[in-house]
This record gives structure tokens, sequence and C-alpha cells, in this order.
């Protein structure tokens, strides 16, 4: 399956709009990583540990998505957007949410 942030695909025409498809994934981090990124805006640096969380949700964000589309009949999804919100008690779990247009090619 194409996904694409665009809202065409170059020499690809679109023909059918099938609908908007959303992926949603509500991941935790935990004391420990916490603790470790807490070290990490003191110090300075990245946050490994924390970037690894972010690309897990955003993957498999990603993933139900797709899914959806092909569920759909869809041969891509365009117009990606990605969302990143903290929620729960203290913002202590990460939301990532794509969404996008599902079409046939």
């Amino acid at each position: 399956m194409i996904v694409s942030t665009t809202n065409s695909l170059e020499g690809k025409p679109v023909r059918e709009y099938l609908g908007i498809v959303t992926g949603e994934t509500i991941i935790g981090a935990n004391f420990i990583k916490d603790f470790f990124a807490g070290i990490r805006d003191i110090v300075g640096g990245r946050s490994g540990s924390y970037e690894k969380v972010l690309r897990e949700a955003k993957d498999s964000a990603m993933k139900e998505m797709q899914y959806r589309a092909q569920q759909m009949g869809a041969d891509a999804i365009i117009a990606i957007d990605l969302d990143y919100e903290t929620v729960g008690p203290n913002g202590g779990m990460l939301m990532v949410t794509a969404s996008g247009t599902a079409v046939k090619l």
C-alpha cells in the first residue's frame, strides 16, 4: 500500500475516494524512562528511550490506519496527518493519531 502526506501521487491518478481512515495508539512511558529522561533534561542530549516509544506509537497508529484502508479496498492513503498528544494523569501517556484519505488508484 502506498502511503503519502501529499494530496496526490505523481503519475497515479485517483480513481475513487473511499473516505477517511484513522489509526490511534495510546502508549505509556514508565517510571524508569521518566527518570532517565529527567537526567537528560539536566545534562542535555537526546532521550533514546522516549524516541523509541514515540516511533513505536507512530508505527502502530500507521499500521492500524493501513489495515482499515485495506478493509475498504484501498490501494493508497493520501494526505496523511500525524498528531501527537499527552493524555492521562500528569500527561503520563502518549497518544498518536494517524489520519488520511483512503483511495483507489
